[in-house]
């Protein structure tokens, strides 16, 4: 490290690299004394250690971050600013991107400590109202996220329940663009565990001020979101027997119910239906099944952290939509990570998995990041590197994350297994694929092996952290994991009124709705520190390591045991023996010689030659051992401290006898100049005393000297007086004479411009009232004129085509004028329209425009189309092969390809069929063999016949003459009817140059093989399925059921 002044006359050692000797004892003891002094921080090397005080102090201010602004790392005592300032000059000087990785166990500080580096970053940057509102966006979001991401626990008061990445992006200048936050697992397991989401006790803090610290608006929409989150806790359910004498569960109190339906829209029967039941599929069958109890309770608090983990994530969305960058230039990022620490409590369970497992990749990291940077420094100035043995903890995380033996993957094939899953099974798993990993122990293990431990349970299992033994309780991980919703608690919130709500589940859908298994809660916390890995990778890092001194949280108090156990844990000793492994101290030739010169006559008081010289010559006269030293091409290298506590030993002592000497130097020189003072004193008072008469002369009595010297000084008084009154009196004369100047030229130039006016008046006095009346008047209708066109640029409406809007004519005669405007401007909006408007977005509003003549009004359908776009080619038929004798039969004249449901004339069931429309034919196809079945020309199709209601029948007349029209008309299905009329119908038109005959109708006659069939439509409250039902009626009758 880089050691000056501040870091060695500080409280203790500033910097752990130089503590000798070096223990955990001494190291713990460092740090208690600078607690005690109220020093937070020390360093390791670059590396900020920080000890949470739990209470104010005074080392935050403006001044103190001027103090650090633009200062070298070192050059101050240990600050979490200057770790801020080192990563911002590296990012805006170096064009380096920056990361800060701020670690610790809760109730350390993390959260206070990225506040302090987000805020110095802030106030270093340049000012400007765009900048600042930027940087004023970025320090805001952090209470948002805090009031609903942060919880008061037993072990912090503002402890975050998620882990928070926030990358900040500047411009080539250094100033602020916007940013972009990533969160993980939002922990609300913890908090679903009793009857009621929130606590009893008192929810506000001393000292802290909620209101001042949120001050964002409130939407209503969010809040009644959350409300609904803890009116679900309200919700208690009770066992009862149904009528085949089954136990299920139902709603014991309905007010909570009825209240959250209220408030989000959604009739109380639905809500309590999708709690108390659920719905299966097997065999394209639902089945309505009751839940038990537990189930139902699980049920309840699934959907309760289902809908508060989105709703944050949709509140982390809105934050980035709000502080991204728009701009397409090249930026550079600064990155801070406040994420959880190492958990180990006296149960642990997958919570503390996942969060230590994260906390492994961070260490790993860390130490990766050191080494290389060590190693890079002594390649950089030609200095051998010495090998550090360290413990490389990547054999822990392969035990996690391995995609075919870890725990996690273990975890994952169990969930996803056929069959009934236990937590034992898993266990048992586990031991059976880890159990030769000396990283891994448990009942079983220690028994093969002979051993006994009473400390570790049957239905348990141990990691061996970095940070130590961790024993992990194996109850909940499977259900943990999977993190399963219900599909009815999804779909019932998709049918709530409560926009919010809606949106946060799109899978509630039916037309969306998706069989494949959600990925587990594992693998998607596995991806997302893969994903944290690589952007760490990428960029510089900087740490700050936070240390929680006591459990009680308050200040001043240092437990020894708990800081020794994230000592151990935070590696910050095997981090100061990495540091040192080479070479403690290292610092620029330049610093060492202006600190250490007055050690050598040579060097002192000023050295002529250049410093690496001016340094090799004065460790030379000081007769330090050459083994303790090495000169690299920029810094001189000190092996151990001992031999730095001994230069500044020999600094100090030398610098107290320059001190005596400056100072026996300053008395001389002061009792000199004192001396000639009053030697010319005496002097000037013996010259100016009058003669003495020859009395005084002989010895009679006169003025002593004391007298003389008052009369002198009573003289000297009077003269000093009499010439500031003289001084007075001459500038105030001055004064007088300059504003009598000032005045008469005002006055000069006041009668010169009146005069001037005057003249100029009487002049054009003959010639003004001839015209006078058409000139006011064609001034005053320009004047209106200009006017009325000002105010217009200023108001005109906005560009959009929906918008007729158009302001009022101010008078009257300005009316036709008005109205003339008014016409051209439309169409010249509507012309600025088109023309923005690319072929392929004009060909897909000639299609809308097409469907709405068809359809609008007319089908109910057609509204929901509206927001839909029209595709045409929905089967891939170019990239499946199987197609390929389908594209062939198209001719390269396929307009429209979907999937369609034929309805049989017999018996009104359903089969799928490929619809294939191209410029001359309608072709239908068997999906499985991909083959035509039936060509239908064009020329030959003589209506389309379709319900006014929401869906997809329709009826294809065909031409008796047809070749296929003695089979009978085609009734057909399809999800995309809009479409396919409008563009059949379009298909029409361009080649026979014939409207398609369509009708909107409940009832229609259809001609089948045997005779003419009567199709009447019955509209059903309740849904059957996606598709229209169709039910045959006798031999000339059918009902087609939709919705």
């Amino acid at each position: 490290m880089e050691a000056n002044p501040s870091l060695l006359d500080t409280v203790g050692v500033g910097d752990l690299v130089l503590l000798d000797p070096l223990s955990e004892e001494s190291l713990l003891q460092n740090l208690k004394e600078r607690f005690q002094h109220r020093e937070i921080y020390t360093y390791i090397g670059n590396v900020v250690i920080s000890v949470n005080p739990y209470q104010p102090l005074p080392i935050y201010c403006p001044q103190t971050v001027e103090q650090y602004r633009n200062c070298n790392f070192f050059a101050l005592k240990p600050h979490i600013y200057a770790i801020a300032d080192d990563a911002y000059r590296s990012l805006r000087d170096r064009d380096k991107d920056q990361c800060i990785l701020i670690t610790g166990e809760s109730g350390a500080g993390k959260t206070e400590a990225s506040k302090q580096v987000m805020s110095y970053v802030a106030a270093v940057c340049s000012k400007g109202e765009e900048v600042n509102q930027v940087k004023e966006q970025l320090l805001q979001s952090n209470p948002v996220l805090e009031a609903f991401g942060n919880a008061k626990t037993i072990r912090n008061d503002n402890s975050s329940r998620f882990g928070k990445y926030m990358d900040v992006e500047f411009d080539f200048k250094g100033q602020p663009l916007g940013g972009i936050i990533s969160n993980w697992e939002l922990t609300l397991e913890r908090d679903c565990s009793r009857y009621g989401y929130l606590g009893r006790e008192d929810p506000r803090l001393p000292g802290m001020d909620d209101a001042a610290n949120f001050r964002a608006v409130q939407v209503r929409a969010l809040l009644e979101v959350a409300a609904v989150v803890l009116k679900l806790g309200n919700v208690q359910l009770g066992s009862q027997f149904q009528a085949s004498g089954i136990e299920s569960c139902s709603i014991q109190e309905t007010r909570a119910v009825r209240e959250i339906g209220d408030l989000i829209g959604l009739p109380e029967s639905a809500l309590e239906k999708a709690l108390c039941s659920r719905t299966v599929e097997a065999k394209r069958e639902k089945v309505v099944t009751g839940l038990s109890v537990a189930q139902g309770c699980y049920g309840r608090d699934a959907l309760a952290k289902n809908i508060y983990n989105r709703l944050f994530n949709w509140l982390v969305n809105r934050i980035n939509a709000s502080i991204k960058v728009d701009s397409s230039e090249r930026r550079k990022v600064m990155g801070v990570l406040d994420i959880y620490g190492f958990e180990i409590f006296q149960h642990n369970s997958f919570e503390q998995f996942v969060i230590n497992y994260c906390n492994e990749k961070l260490q790993q990291v860390f130490i990766l990041m050191t080494l290389k940077e060590e190693q890079e420094e002594y390649v950089r100035e030609g200095i051998q590197w010495t090998p550090v043995d360290f413990f490389d903890n990547s054999i822990i995380c392969s035990l996690i994350e391995d995609s075919q033996a870890g725990i996690l993957a273990m975890l994952d094939e169990e969930c996803l297994r056929p069959g009934v899953v236990t937590e034992e099974t898993f266990l048992a798993k586990l031991n059976q694929v880890c159990a030769s990993h000396k990283h891994y122990e448990s009942r079983a293990t220690q028994n093969a092996r002979h051993v006994t431990d009473a400390s570790l349970a049957g239905p348990c299992f141990r990691v061996h952290h970095y940070a130590g033994k961790v024993t992990y309780n194996v109850t909940g991980f499977v259900e943990k994991n999977n993190d399963l919703l219900f599909r009815d608690l999804s779909q019932a919130m998709w049918k709530a009124r409560h926009e919010l709500l809606r949106s946060l589940f799109p899978e509630g859908d039916p037309q969306k709705a998706s069989l494949r298994r959600p990925p587990t809660a594992g693998s998607q916390f596995k991806a997302s520190i893969a994903t944290l890995m690589k952007n760490l990778y990428s960029k510089n890092p900087n740490y700050i390591r936070c240390i929680k001194p006591n459990e009680t949280k308050e200040a001043g108090v240092f437990t020894a045991g708990l800081v020794q156990i994230q000592v151990r844990y935070l590696g910050l000793l095997e981090n100061v023996r990495v540091r040192r492994a080479g070479y403690a101290y290292r610092q620029s030739y330049e610093p060492c010689l202006e600190r250490y010169k007055m050690l050598c006559k040579q060097t002192w008081p000023q050295w002529k030659g250049g410093a690496r010289d001016g340094v090799q010559a004065l460790l030379t006269d000081l007769r330090i051992p050459p083994a303790e030293l090495a000169y690299g091409r920029t810094k001189i290298f000190i092996r151990t401290p001992r031999t730095l506590f001994d230069l500044e030993d020999r600094r100090r002592q030398r610098v107290a006898d320059l001190a005596s000497l400056i100072q026996a130097c300053y008395r001389g020189w002061r009792c000199r100049t004192h001396y000639q003072q009053m030697r010319k004193s005496q002097i000037v008072i013996s010259a100016c005393s009058p003669p003495r008469p020859p009395a005084v002369a002989r010895g009679t009595p006169g003025l002593s000297p004391l007298q003389q010297k008052k009369q002198f000084g009573q003289m000297k008084r009077s003269a000093l007086l009499i010439q500031a009154c003289v001084r007075g009196w001459k500038s105030r004369r001055l004064l007088r004479e300059l504003k009598h100047q000032k005045r008469c030229s005002q006055a000069a130039a006041t009668i010169s411009a009146y005069w001037k006016g005057y003249k100029t008046r009487k002049e054009y006095k003959k010639y003004f009232r001839s015209g006078a009346s058409a000139t006011l008047a064609n001034f005053i209708y320009r004047r209106l004129l200009q006017k009325f066109f000002l105010r217009l640029r200023s108001n005109l409406p906005p560009l959009v085509v929906t918008d007729r809007s158009w302001p009022a004519a101010p008078y009257t005669f300005l009316a036709n004028t008005n109205e003339e405007l008014k016409k051209i401007f439309y169409p010249w909006k509507c012309k600025k329209y088109r023309d923005r408007l690319t072929p392929q977005r004009k060909s897909l509003l000639q299609d809308k425009l097409c469907a709405s003549e068809l359809f609008k009004d007319k089908k109910t359908l057609y509204a929901k189309s509206l927001q839909q776009s029209f595709q045409g080619e929905y089967l891939g038929l170019q990239k499946n092969p199987k197609y390929r004798a389908l594209h062939t039969a198209a001719e390269g004249k396929l307009v429209l390809a979907d999937t369609v449901q034929k309805v049989n004339r017999a018996n009104g069931k359903t089969v799928p069929r490929l619809f294939l429309l191209t410029k001359n034919h309608i072709i239908l196809a068997d999906p499985k063999a991909a083959q035509p079945k039936t060509v239908v020309s064009l020329s030959d199709i003589r209506s389309v016949s379709v319900t006014r209601f929401s869906d997809g029948f329709f009826v294809l007349h065909l031409n008796e003459t047809s070749t296929v029209g003695s089979k009978g008309d085609f009734l057909l299905v399809s999800d995309h009817l809009i479409e396919l009329v409008t563009k059949l119908h379009q298909t029409l038109l361009e080649t026979t140059a014939k409207t398609l005959n369509l009708q909107v109708a409940d009832e229609f006659s259809t001609q089948f093989g045997k005779g003419s069939v009567a199709i009447r439509i019955v509209e059903t409250a309740e849904k059957n399925g996606a598709a229209p039902v169709c039910k045959k009626k006798g031999s000339h009758k059918m009902e087609v059921l939709v919705h």
